[in-house]
Protein backbone atom coordinates (compact mmCIF):
# COMPACT_ATOMS: atom_id res chain seq x y z
CA UNK A 1 0.00 0.00 0.00
CA UNK A 2 1.02 3.32 -0.61
CA UNK A 3 2.23 5.37 2.34
CA UNK A 4 2.67 9.08 2.89
CA UNK A 5 6.51 9.88 4.24
CA UNK A 6 7.63 12.97 5.51
CA UNK A 7 11.43 14.12 6.87
CA UNK A 8 12.15 15.45 9.77
CA UNK A 9 13.60 19.24 10.19
CA UNK A 10 15.07 17.60 13.83
CA UNK A 11 18.71 19.21 13.51
CA UNK A 12 17.82 22.43 11.62
CA UNK A 13 17.95 25.53 13.64
CA UNK A 14 17.87 28.19 10.55
CA UNK A 15 17.07 26.62 7.67
CA UNK A 16 16.99 28.12 3.97
CA UNK A 17 13.22 26.69 3.55
CA UNK A 18 12.81 27.63 0.24
CA UNK A 19 16.39 25.64 -0.41
CA UNK A 20 15.71 22.51 2.00
CA UNK A 21 12.15 21.61 1.05
CA UNK A 22 13.15 22.23 -3.13
CA UNK A 23 15.98 19.25 -1.97
CA UNK A 24 13.03 17.14 -0.10
CA UNK A 25 10.86 16.98 -3.20
CA UNK A 26 13.58 16.03 -5.72
CA UNK A 27 14.26 13.04 -2.80
CA UNK A 28 11.02 11.61 -2.95
CA UNK A 29 9.50 13.03 0.61
CA UNK A 30 5.84 14.26 0.24
CA UNK A 31 5.90 16.12 3.68
CA UNK A 32 8.13 17.22 6.45
CA UNK A 33 8.15 17.51 10.35
CA UNK A 34 8.56 21.20 11.63
CA UNK A 35 11.02 21.54 14.61
CA UNK A 36 12.10 25.34 14.80
CA UNK A 37 11.95 28.32 16.86
CA UNK A 38 8.25 30.31 15.46
CA UNK A 39 10.71 33.53 15.24
CA UNK A 40 12.51 31.87 13.01
CA UNK A 41 9.70 30.17 10.73
CA UNK A 42 7.88 33.67 10.84
CA UNK A 43 3.70 33.36 10.21
CA UNK A 44 1.86 30.44 9.34
CA UNK A 45 0.86 31.38 6.26
CA UNK A 46 4.54 32.32 5.44
CA UNK A 47 5.86 28.83 6.33
CA UNK A 48 2.41 27.36 4.04
CA UNK A 49 3.06 29.39 1.16
CA UNK A 50 6.55 28.08 0.69
CA UNK A 51 5.49 24.65 2.13
CA UNK A 52 2.76 24.66 -0.71
CA UNK A 53 4.91 25.98 -3.41
CA UNK A 54 7.80 23.44 -3.05
CA UNK A 55 5.34 20.47 -2.98
CA UNK A 56 6.25 19.42 0.74
CA UNK A 57 3.61 20.20 2.71
CA UNK A 58 3.78 20.45 6.75
CA UNK A 59 2.71 16.75 7.95
CA UNK A 60 3.80 17.74 12.03
CA UNK A 61 4.48 20.49 14.08
CA UNK A 62 6.61 19.51 17.57
CA UNK A 63 6.30 20.59 20.67
CA UNK A 64 9.31 22.09 22.92
CA UNK A 65 10.61 22.76 26.44
CA UNK A 66 8.06 20.55 27.95
CA UNK A 67 7.90 20.53 31.98
CA UNK A 68 6.06 18.69 34.46
CA UNK A 69 5.10 21.48 37.19
CA UNK A 70 2.02 22.86 35.83
CA UNK A 71 4.57 26.31 33.96
CA UNK A 72 1.67 28.40 32.68
CA UNK A 73 4.65 30.17 30.31
CA UNK A 74 5.47 26.40 28.77
CA UNK A 75 2.18 26.21 28.17
CA UNK A 76 1.49 28.76 26.80
CA UNK A 77 4.24 28.50 23.98
CA UNK A 78 3.23 24.70 23.26
CA UNK A 79 -0.67 25.91 22.66
CA UNK A 80 0.91 28.44 20.25
CA UNK A 81 2.06 25.67 18.23
CA UNK A 82 -0.79 24.10 18.44
CA UNK A 83 -2.56 27.02 16.92
CA UNK A 84 0.78 27.40 14.09
CA UNK A 85 0.07 23.68 13.30
CA UNK A 86 -3.42 24.00 12.85
CA UNK A 87 -2.91 27.14 10.11
CA UNK A 88 -0.57 24.89 8.44
CA UNK A 89 -3.24 22.55 7.88
CA UNK A 90 -0.67 19.68 9.68
CA UNK A 91 -1.62 16.67 10.63
CA UNK A 92 -0.69 16.34 14.13
CA UNK A 93 1.23 18.52 16.88
CA UNK A 94 3.65 16.06 18.80
CA UNK A 95 5.53 16.65 21.87
CA UNK A 96 8.20 14.83 24.09
CA UNK A 97 8.41 14.01 27.56
CA UNK A 98 10.26 16.84 30.15
CA UNK A 99 13.69 15.37 31.41
CA UNK A 100 14.54 12.48 32.92
CA UNK A 101 14.55 12.56 36.81
CA UNK A 102 18.40 12.61 38.23
CA UNK A 103 19.48 9.26 40.17
CA UNK A 104 15.72 7.86 40.87
CA UNK A 105 13.15 6.57 38.71
CA UNK A 106 10.41 8.47 37.52
CA UNK A 107 7.42 8.49 39.92
CA UNK A 108 3.56 7.51 39.36
CA UNK A 109 3.02 11.22 40.04
CA UNK A 110 5.11 12.42 37.44
CA UNK A 111 3.44 10.33 34.46
CA UNK A 112 0.56 11.05 35.60
CA UNK A 113 1.39 14.45 35.45
CA UNK A 114 2.56 14.22 32.15
CA UNK A 115 -0.65 12.44 30.97
CA UNK A 116 -2.23 15.33 32.28
CA UNK A 117 -0.52 17.91 30.69
CA UNK A 118 -0.99 15.35 27.25
CA UNK A 119 -4.96 15.91 27.96
CA UNK A 120 -4.57 19.61 28.27
CA UNK A 121 -2.48 19.83 24.75
CA UNK A 122 -5.55 17.69 23.26
CA UNK A 123 -8.27 19.38 24.54
CA UNK A 124 -7.04 22.86 23.44
CA UNK A 125 -5.90 21.15 19.84
CA UNK A 126 -10.08 19.89 19.40
CA UNK A 127 -11.09 22.93 18.76
CA UNK A 128 -8.83 22.61 15.04
CA UNK A 129 -9.54 19.03 14.94
CA UNK A 130 -6.33 18.34 15.19
CA UNK A 131 -4.85 15.43 17.02
CA UNK A 132 -1.96 15.53 19.47
CA UNK A 133 0.18 12.56 19.80
CA UNK A 134 2.97 11.94 22.84
CA UNK A 135 6.45 10.85 20.70
CA UNK A 136 8.14 8.28 22.90
CA UNK A 137 12.09 9.02 23.90
CA UNK A 138 14.70 7.57 25.85
CA UNK A 139 16.20 9.46 28.77
CA UNK A 140 13.00 11.37 29.29
CA UNK A 141 10.10 11.37 31.86
CA UNK A 142 9.05 8.15 30.40
CA UNK A 143 11.93 5.55 29.58
CA UNK A 144 10.89 1.90 29.13
CA UNK A 145 8.42 -0.27 28.43
CA UNK A 146 6.72 -0.03 31.75
CA UNK A 147 6.43 3.30 31.96
CA UNK A 148 5.60 3.75 28.28
CA UNK A 149 2.36 1.37 29.36
CA UNK A 150 1.80 3.45 32.31
CA UNK A 151 0.94 6.29 30.63
CA UNK A 152 -0.57 5.18 27.83
CA UNK A 153 -3.40 3.66 30.73
CA UNK A 154 -3.33 7.54 31.99
CA UNK A 155 -3.47 9.39 28.85
CA UNK A 156 -6.68 9.50 27.72
CA UNK A 157 -7.18 11.94 24.92
CA UNK A 158 -3.82 11.83 23.68
CA UNK A 159 -2.64 9.70 20.42
CA UNK A 160 0.79 8.03 20.25
CA UNK A 161 3.74 8.27 18.00
CA UNK A 162 5.73 5.24 18.29
CA UNK A 163 9.23 6.04 17.12
CA UNK A 164 10.99 2.22 16.57
CA UNK A 165 14.27 3.19 17.29
CA UNK A 166 13.44 4.17 20.96
CA UNK A 167 10.71 1.41 21.25
CA UNK A 168 13.53 -1.21 20.19
CA UNK A 169 16.05 0.58 22.99
CA UNK A 170 13.84 -0.72 25.71
CA UNK A 171 13.43 -4.26 24.19
CA UNK A 172 10.04 -3.53 22.75
CA UNK A 173 10.23 -5.34 19.27
CA UNK A 174 8.83 -2.44 17.18
CA UNK A 175 5.94 -4.08 15.39
CA UNK A 176 4.88 -5.67 18.34
CA UNK A 177 4.68 -2.18 19.78
CA UNK A 178 2.48 -1.16 16.52
CA UNK A 179 0.18 -3.85 16.97
CA UNK A 180 -0.48 -3.12 20.55
CA UNK A 181 -1.11 0.00 20.55
CA UNK A 182 -2.47 0.13 16.74
CA UNK A 183 -5.56 2.07 18.14
CA UNK A 184 -3.60 5.09 19.76
CA UNK A 185 -1.11 5.26 17.06
CA UNK A 186 -1.30 8.29 14.82
CA UNK A 187 2.11 9.04 13.72
CA UNK A 188 5.34 7.10 13.47
CA UNK A 189 9.02 7.93 13.43
CA UNK A 190 11.89 6.00 11.75
CA UNK A 191 15.33 6.03 12.92
CA UNK A 192 18.68 3.86 12.61
CA UNK A 193 21.65 3.51 15.39
CA UNK A 194 24.71 2.50 15.33
CA UNK A 195 27.12 2.00 18.18
CA UNK A 196 27.28 6.15 19.68
CA UNK A 197 24.76 7.62 17.14
CA UNK A 198 22.05 7.65 14.99
CA UNK A 199 23.16 6.59 10.78
CA UNK A 200 21.02 6.49 7.22
CA UNK A 201 18.03 3.59 7.38
CA UNK A 202 19.36 0.19 7.08
CA UNK A 203 22.86 1.23 7.82
CA UNK A 204 22.44 0.34 11.43
CA UNK A 205 20.96 -3.33 12.20
CA UNK A 206 18.81 -1.74 15.17
CA UNK A 207 16.15 -2.97 13.66
CA UNK A 208 13.83 -5.15 10.83
CA UNK A 209 12.37 -1.82 9.17
CA UNK A 210 10.67 -4.73 6.19
CA UNK A 211 8.72 -6.07 9.17
CA UNK A 212 7.89 -2.74 10.60
CA UNK A 213 6.33 -1.55 7.01
CA UNK A 214 4.72 -4.56 6.88
CA UNK A 215 2.78 -4.40 9.98
CA UNK A 216 1.60 -0.72 9.15
CA UNK A 217 0.42 -2.54 6.20
CA UNK A 218 -1.14 -4.91 8.16
CA UNK A 219 -3.07 -3.05 10.49
CA UNK A 220 -4.06 -1.08 7.64
CA UNK A 221 -2.07 2.60 9.16
CA UNK A 222 -2.39 5.60 6.92
CA UNK A 223 -0.96 8.48 8.60
CA UNK A 224 1.84 10.52 8.15
CA UNK A 225 5.42 8.40 8.49
CA UNK A 226 8.58 10.27 8.90
CA UNK A 227 12.52 9.46 9.01
CA UNK A 228 14.80 11.49 11.60
CA UNK A 229 17.69 12.02 9.87
CA UNK A 230 21.11 10.86 10.95
CA UNK A 231 23.63 12.38 12.72
CA UNK A 232 26.50 11.56 10.63
CA UNK A 233 28.93 14.48 8.69
CA UNK A 234 26.90 13.69 5.39
CA UNK A 235 25.56 16.95 3.32
CA UNK A 236 21.65 16.70 4.31
CA UNK A 237 20.61 16.13 0.88
CA UNK A 238 22.71 13.23 0.52
CA UNK A 239 20.80 12.28 4.12
CA UNK A 240 17.78 12.35 2.30
CA UNK A 241 18.53 10.87 -0.69
CA UNK A 242 19.65 7.98 1.01
CA UNK A 243 17.02 7.28 3.44
CA UNK A 244 14.21 7.88 0.83
CA UNK A 245 16.20 5.19 -1.78
CA UNK A 246 15.99 2.98 1.64
CA UNK A 247 12.61 2.79 1.41
CA UNK A 248 12.58 2.45 -2.21
CA UNK A 249 14.61 -0.55 -2.22
CA UNK A 250 12.15 -2.28 0.44
CA UNK A 251 9.30 -1.65 -1.72
CA UNK A 252 7.70 1.29 -0.01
Amino acid sequence: MPFKFAYSSLWWQTPDLEVVLRQMKEAGWAGWEVRQSLDWLGSAKRVKTISDRAGVPVAVVCGTGIALDGNTEMKERNKRRIDFAAEVGADTFMFMGAGRPRGRPTSDAEINALAELSDEFAEYAAQYRLDVCYHIHTSTTIDSREEWEKLMRAMKKSQLCIDVSHSAFWGYDPARAIRDFRDRLVYVHLQDYKGYRFVELGEGGLLDFAAVMRTLEEIGYNRWITVCPSSTDLPDDEKMRRDRAYLRRLGY
